[in-house]
């Protein structure tokens, strides 16, 4: 048994275009944004979804959007998605990428929210 549940919205921009798409964000979500300096590559929208980071990720790839799951056991929600019709695409750091039917994007993560939030929040799976 594992549990995961909806981590993160992220709105991926070209290295290029991550200044305007921050400015544009945050002003229509009606947000400040804040960057950590520990992962610059990230801009976080706080509070648009309760529960739910949102943010912009400076990426080197085509702009997108993509959802990121947060899980006590990384490999057997891997393993849960692929039976469900996802395609491994690649890891980076502790995520596992995958694509989805229909060509979404999504990221496998270790848990990353308060933990009394993930107790309280993610599904069981059997």
């Amino acid at each position: 048994m594992h549990r995961s549940r909806l981590f993160a919205l992220i709105v991926d921009a070209s290295e290029r275009s991550a200044p305007d798409a921050v400015a544009f964000w945050s002003a229509a979500l009606g947000t400040s944004p804040r960057v950590d300096p520990a992962e610059p590559e990230f801009t976080g929208l706080p509070d648009v979804v309760p529960g739910l980071v949102t943010a912009i990720q400076s990426v080197d790839d085509a702009p997108r959007y993509h959802l990121d799951i947060e899980t006590d056991d990384p490999a057997a929600e891997v393993d849960r998605l692929v039976r469900l019709g996802a395609t491994p695409v690649s890891r980076w750091q502790d995520c596992q990428v995958l694509r989805a039917p229909g060509g979404h994007l999504l990221c496998v993560i270790p848990v990353a929210s308060d933990p009394e939030l993930f107790a309280a929040t993610a599904r069981r799976w059997d």
